[in-house]
């Protein structure tokens, strides 16, 4: 593969606009979609999809981190032969990871579904199987590709997926719903189509890329066996692995006691009880859009890391951490931020057609807007700690937070004073503690130990002025609009986007009068040098 180098920040960028690409165009397709399936559909939708993903991440999490760290290792040491024998035993690793988990979420489905305690879900989960498969072959390459530092492939093959999803998954949807006037799981199965689609499609783009981009490059070097090689994945990957899909098991157990408490607890029927749980799921739709921004910096940062830990730079993999933080100190507390002073107009912007659904999850987002934050520097903590070489140090933080996620749904959803609303509790309270845990043992284990204060001080001043601007600035377009009288839904949203607006300016102007943004952030992206000069930064 001819290879193209790219910065952790360059690499960074890349992914981070592939991935606001992806969300638009994700937002073209769940918020349709989301008042396509009304509550109960999209409880169907997500119980199927939560099932994916404990399989996906089984099958993908770390093995394609592994791929990546190894290959950039081996790219750093100048040991092509050995950078290619690393793809080719991974991927029919890849091969039988996936048709295993396919076969098992086809003809589970069932068993599946009533395990979630949606026994509606059925169609939807066989409808998403195939996609098991594709993703698998499609984490192998991606994994692949990053550990040579170049990142474009993958954000090019994340928004074809992206784009399938809204031109299949949705008008497909809509069909079954609307002109076939099937059942509602038939409308979630339809929409799953897309997902599915999507995957198969990115599949064979990645497949082709690599085809045609295939490396030719001389080297001398003796690659390892094959057993040795699938040794050293597996002992970095399973690791990463058990952390990520730890949380994803625990989003399954979640959703299979919330659901069995609403209807257990408090004697509500399947359906009353997938109406709530639609509206959390409502909630944390806003939330998951804004936290996939906090991947690229991870996926980024663990081949640059590595690298330079490889060649014993460890100034260099200091910096690479350092600037890591500040990219999600600058992200994430304004996205949680402004998730919670502007919840209820956000969700009555995004479900039109669900009014009532809209103002019964704004309460939702207040609370989750803050999780938003926590998961941001989650996914970053771990990364850090498996750069490090402490893979194992976050499936135990990510374990102990679940249990407390599971414990706290247990007693506050089948308490009829608090019902749904213990969900978003207790989903703040797990990412508080993993977060408080990552970050000890982040201090106790980083060379150059992280001020947390300094890193965290200045944006969370700026976040909080923002909070203001935003909440003043909708307050008072909204009272001028409606005239002290209830507010329409062409006059909220106009509200909002003023809102959203004022806190965008006021936060761009923040982070460079504080200091916040340094030189050093933006060199290595496109045009950085032009950036640096215009912001003036230092």
């Amino acid at each position: 593969m001819a290879e193209k180098k790219q910065s952790f920040l360059g690499g960074a960028a890349i992914l981070a606009g592939g991935a606001a690409v992806v969300k638009l165009i994700g937002a073209a397709y769940k918020i349709p979609l989301n008042n396509i399936l009304g509550e109960v559909g999209k409880t169907y939708f997500n119980t199927a999809y939560e099932i994916y993903n404990v399989l996906l991440t089984i099958s993908t999490a770390g093995l394609p981190l592994a791929i990546s760290r190894l290959t950039s290792q081996a790219r750093a040491r100048g040991r092509e032969n050995e950078k290619r024998k690393i793809f080719r035993v991974a991927i029919w690793l890849f091969f039988a990871m996936g048709l295993v988990g396919s076969v098992f979420m086809f003809f589970g489905s069932e068993r599946l579904a009533a395990f979630q305690n949606n026994s509606m879900a059925a169609r939807p989960i066989r409808a998403l199987s195939p996609a098991v498969f594709c993703v698998c072959l499609l984490a192998c390459m991606r994994g692949y590709t990053q550990g040579q530092g170049n990142m474009t492939p993958t954000a090019a093959s994340q928004i074809l997926e992206a784009l399938c999803k809204v031109c299949l998954g949705l008008p497909l949807a809509w069909y079954v719903l609307e002109k076939l006037n099937m059942p509602l799981e038939a409308g979630a199965a339809g929409a799953i189509l897309g997902v599915t689609a999507g995957t198969v499609l990115s599949m064979f783009f990645m497949a082709f890329y690599l085809f045609r981009h295939q490396d030719t490059m001389k080297s001398s070097d003796v690659p390892p066996g094959s057993g040795y090689l699938i040794s050293r994945i597996l002992a970095i990957g399973v690791p990463i692995t058990l952390s990520n899909s730890a949380m994803s098991v625990i989003t399954v157990m979640d959703t299979k006691i919330v659901l069995g408490r609403l209807q257990n607890g408090l004697g509500l029927s399947q359906l009353e009880a997938a109406a709530l749980k639609g509206q959390y799921n409502y909630a944390m739709d806003m939330v998951n859009m804004v936290v996939a921004f906090a991947y690229p910096v991870t996926i980024s940062l663990l081949p640059a890391a590595s690298a330079a830990l490889a060649r014993k730079d460890h100034k260099q993999a200091d910096d690479i951490i350092s600037s890591a933080f500040r990219v999600v100190a600058l992200l994430s507390f304004p996205a949680g931020v402004g998730l919670c002073v502007l919840s209820t107009p956000i969700m009555r912007l995004i479900l039109p057609a669900r009014p009532q659904a809209a103002l019964a999850a704004g309460p939702h987002l207040r609370v989750l807007a803050f999780s938003c934050i926590l998961i941001f520097l989650m996914v970053l903590t771990n990364a850090i700690l498996q750069t490090y070489g402490k893979e194992i140090i976050p499936i135990f933080t990510v374990i102990a937070g679940g249990l407390v996620k599971i414990t706290m749904n247990y007693i506050l959803v089948g308490n009829p004073l608090i019902s749904i609303h213990g969900a978003p509790i207790s989903t703040l309270c797990c990412y508080g503690t993993i977060v408080a845990l990552n970050f000890i043992f982040v201090w106790k284990y980083s060379p150059k130990k992280p001020r947390y204060i300094a890193l965290f001080a200045k944006p969370v001043l700026a976040s909080a002025m923002m909070g203001v601007a935003a909440w003043a600035a909708y307050g008072l377009t909204a009272r001028v609009f409606s005239h002290g009288g209830e507010i329409s839904f062409s006059q909220n949203a106009l509200a909002t986007l003023i809102g959203i607006g004022a806190g965008v300016l006021v936060y761009g102007v923040l982070i460079i009068a504080l200091g916040i943004l340094r030189a050093d952030d933006v060199r290595s992206i496109s045009h950085g040098e032009k950036i640096i000069r215009i912001l003036r930064l230092k």
